[in-house]
């Protein structure tokens, strides 16, 4: 249905755009450094599991109704402002407590997971994303359009979780290592809730 030449050129483009540090990356990256690489992982697992619905809405025409709106759209991005507010108040209510990545629970994962999916969900920017970039990488004639949407948004998630994973293992190996000093839980809870706010702030003040 696509092209081999076409599809790497996706992927190569798809790889740039997952290392740019953007909300989903940074997200990943301090709750590995903060909650070692396990919740790292459950939560890159969530937020990729959330472009499922990008992506079945980009090829659905959803993404292109949610732009057309503005009430939808400020709805949606406000929702998830509010929602990286209030994980960041939880980042400064942990004090010095944190899940150990060899000893983090079931229901841990399972809460991190969902917490991942919300915050992708909330996101209408990433529906946008995948409306203008998607169809560049489609073929006109070849095939059902939105199958080739949603086959396209499959390869994205794939190595967008594949990338995640490696920045979730990494970081967590190098906040094992600071957890280990005297005094610094405080402060990475602090970072860690600054990023959450940052991301909150700039997702409110986002335009379409």
């Amino acid at each position: 249905m696509i092209e081999i030449g076409q599809l790497f050129y996706f992927v190569a483009a798809s790889v740039a755009l997952t290392l740019l540090p953007g909300p989903d990356i940074l997200f990943v990256l301090s709750i590995s450094v903060s909650e070692g690489k396990k919740a790292g992982i459950a939560t890159a697992s969530g937020l990729c599991t959330g472009l499922l619905f990008h992506t079945t809405a980009a090829a659905m025409g959803v993404s292109a109704i949610v732009y057309k709106s503005a009430l939808a759209f400020t709805l949606v991005k406000y929702s998830g402002a509010l929602y990286l507010i209030y994980l960041a108040f939880k980042a400064l209510k942990e004090n010095e407590i944190f899940l150990s990545s060899d000893k983090i629970k079931k229901a841990d994962v399972f809460l991190l997971y969902k917490r991942g999916i919300i915050m992708n969900l909330l996101n209408p920017k990433v529906s946008l994303f995948f409306l203008a970039f998607l169809p560049q990488f489609v073929v006109a004639g070849e095939g059902n359009v939105p199958v080739q949407m949603i086959f396209l948004g499959l390869v994205f998630l794939v190595q967008a979780l594949f990338i995640f994973y490696l920045v979730a293992i990494f970081a967590g190996i190098i906040g094992s290592r600071v957890m280990q000093m005297s005094n610094t839980g405080k402060y990475v809870n602090w970072v860690k809730a600054s990023i959450f706010s940052v991301i909150g702030i700039k997702l409110a003040l986002s335009n379409r």
